[in-house]
């Protein structure tokens, strides 16, 4: 088993129990140059926000797109986009990363405007 393969096992387990949960969720995915982060409906098919290190207005405003900062901006931006689509709570997904550094800063920032995770 190969770093990949544990952390999709982790993410099928964790998404398992949100579906069961029926409520919308925060998927966060991570790469080595961009943070990206969707609130998707209860349906599981159904994007409701969208944020990304790679949209053309935050990129701008960033001097590096991988790094806590960004991460941090992503954050501000889905919650703001999930309240102003009505979401006020929300389940993490991980998507099996580890909650620490980029993932953790997301959360938090998220957190700090408003969106009950």
């Amino acid at each position: 088993m190969d770093k990949k393969h544990n952390r999709l096992r982790r993410a099928r387990k964790t998404r398992a129990k949100i579906r069961e949960l029926e409520v919308p969720r925060l998927s966060v995915h991570r790469t080595a140059q961009h943070i990206y982060a969707q609130v998707i409906g209860p349906d599981g098919g159904t994007v409701l926000a969208s944020a990304s290190t790679n949209q053309a207005d935050l990129r701008k405003s960033l001097k590096s797109t991988s790094n806590i900062e960004a991460a941090q901006a992503v954050g501000k931006m889905i919650a703001e986009k999930a309240k102003s689509a009505g979401i006020e709570q929300v389940a993490f997904d991980r998507s099996g990363f580890r909650y620490h550094g980029r993932i953790k800063a997301l959360a938090d920032a998220a957190r700090e405007q408003g969106l009950r995770i």
